[in-house]
Parts: structure tokens; C-alpha cells; sequence
């Protein structure tokens, strides 16, 4: 497998970076100045990894359908075009996955906040909320993945809103943290990313799980996967 980097800023070089350690060769790197367009030339055992802007992601999908490339999303702030995406991988065949976050910590963590949630909200007196810190460079906010914890735990709060409360402030790569507030104490659930390692490895977990892969996929499916789960 060889992977196509779109988009070269600090996540794409960490892509590059750890993509290296596992001696995966980088067919390609496009950015907003060399984009991706469906006439390139690259392997046909290459994995596209998009870590770019969320104004070029259905661009970029279209792109990977005319190149029968798989495809991993791993941009944020575009899923309110996500039904776009969908038709176009579903109508060209070609395998693609996306997340609002790639790191497996995240992903857990996802998944003990459901659990959480599932349990607390049985229960009167418990407030939901989410917090959610990333560095000031950080164009969307809430975060994807903010915005996911919360989507995970809807189902059991029915038409109650949980609130997010975003800050956008300093250089930490990002906290995300669910806390349930009862008059008698409080459980506070925290996630810290020490660097963008996590995301890269996640990505190109995906990136070997696509391959091969028809259809549009979540990160979640990868861990199912992984765990033999349906």
C-alpha cells in the first residue's frame, strides 16, 4: 500500500512522518497550490489520506472517485456535505472512510462517554455537558469531535439539549472532556492529546482497513472490526 497525502500542513507531516516509520511509501502530496485532480498519475495500490481544508473535501472525493482511489477523510467541518460525499463514493465504488477524529484514545473515549450517558441518564439529578480546548489556530468550533461525543450521547437524553462549551485559546493540541453535575457530586470524564500522533496512526489504520473496501464507512466500523463486533 502507498498513500497520497491532500493537504501538507502539520497533520499531513506527521502523516508523512509516521507513514515512515511503518515504511509505507508517500506516492503524492497535493495542497491548495498542486490540488488533486482526476487526471493524476498515481499507483492504483495507493490510499488517498485528506487532511486538508472542509471547502475541498467534496472536491477531493470527486477527485478519488474519477481515480478509483480509496479514500480517508480525516478533515473536519464538512459534514454538513456529507450526504454529497456519500453519492459520490456510492456511485463510483470506491471505499471511503471518515471521522471527526482518527485517534483510537478519542474513539474509546467515545465510546465511554455513550456508556456513561447510557447509565447517568437513568438516573434524575444529572446534568450532561461537554467541554472541548484546542489550540486558537482552530478554525471550527465546537469540534468535530465535540460535536460527536455529543451525538453519541443524545439517544438517551432525548429532546434535551447537551451543552458544549468551546475555547479556543493557546498552543495544546486539544482536551475534550463529558462531565454529569448532580447536586451530591460530580463525574468528570477526560480525553488529552499530547501531540498529533494519535490522529495519524488512526488515519492510516484506515487507510490499510479501506483498501479493497466499497462504500462509505466511519472510524467506528474499523473498531468494530478490530473487536469483532458488529
Amino acid at each position: 500500500m502507498k498513500i497520497a497525502l491532500i493537504g501538507y500542513g502539520k497533520m499531513g507531516r506527521v502523516v508523512e512522518e509516521i507513514a515512515a516509520e511503518k515504511e509505507l511509501e508517500i506516492a503524492g502530496r497535493f495542497t491548495r497550490s498542486n490540488p488533486l485532480r482526476a487526471g493524476e498519475a498515481l499507483p492504483t495500490d495507493t490510499v488517498l489520506i485528506d487532511f486538508s481544508i472542509p471547502e475541498a473535501v467534496v472536491e477531493n472525493a470527486r477527485a478519488a472517485a474519477a481515480l478509483s482511489l480509496p479514500l480517508v477523510i480525516g478533515a473536519t467541518g464538512w459534514q454538513d456535505r456529507l450526504g454529497e460525499v456519500r453519492e459520490i463514493v456510492e456511485s463510483s465504488g470506491i471505499g471511503a472512510i471518515w471521522a471527526s477524529n482518527f485517534s483510537l484514545g478519542v474513539n474509546v473515549f467515545y465510546r465511554i462517554a455513550e456508556q456513561s450517558a447510557k447509565l447517568l441518564a437513568a438516573f434524575e439529578g444529572y446534568d450532561p455537558f461537554i467541554q472541548d480546548w484546542h489550540h486558537r489556530f482552530k478554525l471550527d468550533s465546537p469540534s468535530g469531535t465535540a460535536l460527536e461525543l455529543r451525538r453519541r450521547m443524545a439517544p438517551f437524553y432525548g429532546e434535551r439539549e447537551i451543552p458544549i462549551t468551546s475555547r479556543r485559546a493557546g498552543y495544546v493540541p486539544s482536551e475534550h472532556a463529558v462531565g454529569f453535575d448532580s447536586a451530591a457530586d460530580t463525574i468528570y470524564l477526560e480525553h488529552r492529546a499530547r501531540n498529533r500522533r494519535g490522529l495519524a496512526d488512526g488515519a492510516l489504520l484506515a487507510a490499510q482497513w479501506i483498501a479493497g473496501r466499497r462504500g462509505l464507512f466511519e472510524f467506528r466500523d474499523v473498531l468494530n472490526d478490530l473487536l469483532g463486533e458488529s
